[in-house]
């Protein structure tokens, strides 16, 4: 009939398609759009790919112990504690106790630490030994701090924590651990020493 435009032209299915993929098409400055979509997608692919490999770089004893100069004595005392070396071959590393595990958690709180160890580093305020051991108690205490904030969260990573597990332990452990269980008490009020030398 005359005067009625074709479905297509009229907003049904296929004019929208078709319109849609005009607009991909079409130039936007100087790129389409479907250019510019393929060109975000490889930056983005790039970009995630990215952020994994420098997680993984980052994320390793060796990494922690000798790219930050200032860790290496910690490192070495990690090395020589019961979670560096156990008798059953398991090995906790630095990430398992002090990176959060789940993303975008993870990413925000290296990137928090990474931007706060450097700028020690380079202020110099642990760059000797000496500088280290006196800072010592402090830097510990923070972080004991963080662990009763989050309920020893990164301990609870790798021990399984329940009333069947205490069941079977030694009677003055399963005393202590009862307060843990109802909610008094956290693994860091006494394990403060676990990883490394308790200041």
């Amino acid at each position: 009939m005359a005067g009625i435009p074709p479905a297509d032209e009229a907003g049904g299915r296929g004019g929208s398609l078709r319109r849609a993929w005009r607009r991909l098409r079409s130039p936007s400055a100087r790129w389409s759009v479907a250019a510019l979509v393929a060109l975000g997608t490889v930056i983005s692919a790039i970009a995630v790919i990215g952020t994994q490999v420098m997680v993984h770089v980052t994320g390793t004893d060796e990494f922690c112990g000798t790219a930050c100069h200032s860790m290496q004595w910690v490192a070495k005392e990690h090395r020589e504690s019961v979670h560096g070396a156990t008798r059953t071959g398991m090995h906790a590393t630095c990430h398992d106790c002090h990176i959060p595990r789940e993303y975008p958690e993870l990413l925000w709180y290296k990137a928090v630490a990474g931007t706060k160890d450097v700028i020690g580093e380079i202020r110099g305020i642990i760059a000797t030994e000496e500088k280290f051991r006196a800072e010592r108690k402090r830097m510990a205490a923070l972080v004991w701090t963080e662990y009763k904030d989050n309920d020893s969260r990164a301990c609870r990573g790798c021990h399984v924590f329940s009333i069947e597990v205490v069941a079977k332990q030694q009677e003055a452990a399963q005393d202590v651990h009862a307060t843990v269980l109802q909610g008094q008490a956290t693994c860091i009020d006494c394990h403060k020493g676990v990883g490394h030398v308790a200041p």
